[in-house]
């Protein structure tokens, strides 16, 4: 039978989707099936599934530190906003619905079943599961209809560790706090608490354990002193992708749009040591460089007008000039052609507008997701790419005939007649080491000798062994719940 239990956070962003990874790769290596699931995320950065539907790029990262291939039960829901106040519902890996967030409410009795079933089948092959929760259990005034944290714990019968954030500060507060405001029930289920990004002598915080665990009852399990090595897996958020600013090197420029998605793309970029990259914020003009990258977006017409309004199609069209490359993935390959047309209404008010017009194209936005695993062939210089798909919209238009990249005998993107500019909707490009080193070379750049993928396993294999120094693993899976079936 397998046994579960649920990672919450006494606030967002407390490293939750980091722990959790890093505990299946410890459980794994120890010889146990262990699955990650994540009953509900809210994320822009999606992956495909061998089984054909995306989930939250944390749970895949979670699913490769277990060793098997994701799959969409490991996040049945998953929310992807497309404006401050509506999000697409993504449910067991296929878009249901666009809803406001005061009506998401409604859906919820629907989707704990969805996550239920779905946790269950999951379990079957597992000897251990590792549910994550989202956000904190303190919002309390979300307490009602909740299928992410207590709510799920209660209908699956999970027990719950607590995870408290001391790099923000009031950690103590944080935890405390958090039992103060629950409902008895909900407190009873937490079986211990730990706190994670300690800068220093852990040993400094022993009293600040001491009155956490008397004030509250739980156990203590362990103090997470802060993991140097997190910027070498892949990010969840844009804000944690860091700039690689160097003073020589290729120098590669990413807009930072508004609703920017599947920005893992840029990982293996950054971990490049001959490739300076530069994440621009709005309020901050393109700089001169090498190559301008337009990544994916969750809503491309919004986000090409937020690109205008920061002036910065003035600052692309300068660079092209000067003889800058450009490539646009995704979303951002639709803004390079010469006009969006979204006639349903897809991704807010129904219009055609102009694109940067720098490739020869045209995009309609069409209502079926498309969403695949790709493997490809890049003619210039005979790589293979692996990749994936996750877009609305079809693409046409004369710079189609240059399509630098063939799949099934089929050439797919665009390139323009100078061959400067270049787009694709292929996600995961430059995680395969040989394309990114002919990519890089093409340009100009001089590719080091990196291989990504073996980096980010490396750096799953130094988070687990982070973790086996600061936590009781042995007491966390003894605390495991029994799954009911």
């Amino acid at each position: 039978m397998a046994r579960a239990i649920m990672m919450q956070g006494a606030g967002s962003n407390v490293g939750k989707s980091l722990l959790v990874a890093g505990l299946c790769r410890h459980f794994a290596r120890a010889g146990l099936r262990v699955r990650p699931f994540k009953p509900q995320n809210m994320s822009n950065n999606a992956a495909v599934t061998e089984d054909g539907g995306e989930i939250g790029r944390a749970q895949a990262l979670q699913a490769m530190a277990c060793g098997v291939a994701p799959r969409v039960d490991m996040n049945p829901v998953l929310l992807k906003p497309e404006s401050e106040t509506g999000s697409q519902v993504v449910v067991r890996g296929q878009r249901v619905a666009t809803v406001r967030a005061r009506d998401y409410a409604a859906l919820k009795p629907r989707l704990l079943g969805d996550c239920l079933e779905s946790f269950r089948r999951l379990a079957r092959d597992a000897d251990l599961v590792i549910v994550e929760g989202a956000g904190s259990p303190a919002e309390i005034n979300l307490r009602a209809g909740d299928i992410a944290n207590m709510g799920f714990a209660e209908a699956a019968g999970l027990p719950v560790i607590l995870a408290g954030d001391i790099d923000r500060g009031g950690v103590i507060a944080q935890l405390v706090g958090t039992q103060a405001v629950l409902d008895p029930g909900d407190a009873a289920r937490i079986v211990g608490f730990l706190v994670n990004k300690f800068r220093g002598d852990v040993t400094l915080f022993d009293e600040g354990m001491r009155q956490i665990a008397d004030r509250t009852g739980w156990p203590p399990l362990g103090i997470v002193s802060w993991f140097d090595g997190a910027h070498r897996l892949p990010a969840e958020d844009i804000l944690d992708i860091r700039s690689t600013p160097r003073a020589e090197g290729f120098r590669i420029a990413v807009p930072r749009l508004g609703r920017i998605a599947n920005f893992d793309d840029l990982d293996p970029l950054a971990a490049e040591p001959g490739v300076s990259l530069d994440i621009v914020a709005p309020g901050r003009p393109l700089p001169v460089c090498d190559l301008v990258l337009i990544p994916g977006s969750k809503t491309t017409i919004a986000d090409l007008d937020a690109f205008r309004a920061e002036g910065w199609d003035i600052d692309l069209a300068a660079h092209v000039r000067r003889g800058g490359h450009v490539l646009g993935i995704c979303g951002g390959y639709q803004m390079l052609g010469r006009s969006i047309a979204d006639p349903e209404g897809l991704e807010g008010p129904a219009r055609t507008v102009p694109g940067l017009g720098h490739l020869a194209v045209d995009t309609v936005m069409r209502p079926r997701k498309h969403l695949a695993r790709v493997t490809a062939r890049d003619l210039g210089s005979g790589a293979e790419v692996s990749g994936y798909e996750i877009h609305l919209g079809e693409t046409t238009g004369p710079d189609t005939a240059r399509g630098w990249l063939e799949r099934n005998g089929v050439r797919v993107g665009a390139e323009s007649a100078d061959g400067r500019v270049r787009g694709c909707y292929v996600h995961g490009l430059f995680a395969g080491d040989a394309f990114r080193a002919a990519a890089l070379a093409r340009l100009g750049a001089a590719p080091g000798e990196v291989s990504y993928g073996a980096g980010v396993e490396a750096a799953l294999d130094d988070l687990a062994d982070h973790l086996a120094r600061a936590l009781d693993c042995d007491r966390i899976h003894a605390l495991a719940g029994d799954v009911i079936a």
